[in-house]
């Protein structure tokens, strides 16, 4: 298991593709994941928060679907109860 540092999240990337969608790209959820862990200075961001993030902010890490991503490329938390 990771453990994020500073500003950073560590993520475990979606796996759901909606490809019903007119328009389907195999990259659309790449930006989009589970938060596994937060660092220190990580505010508003908890584990278990589904987040998206800029999709080439991301940092791969030795698992294929887990990156490490900073807080300032987090565009948002996602919210199905809106």
């Amino acid at each position: 298991m990771y453990r994020a540092i500073m500003d950073r999240v560590i993520v475990r990337l979606c796996s759901t593709n909606d490809k019903s969608s007119l328009i389907y790209d195999e990259k659309r959820y790449r930006n989009r994941g589970v938060v596994l862990s937060v660092g220190p200075e990580v505010s508003g961001i908890k584990v278990g928060d589904e987040i998206i993030f800029h999709y080439f902010d991301d940092l791969p890490l030795e698992q294929k679907d887990i990156v490490a991503v900073r807080e300032k490329s987090v565009l948002g938390i996602v919210d199905e109860s809106i």
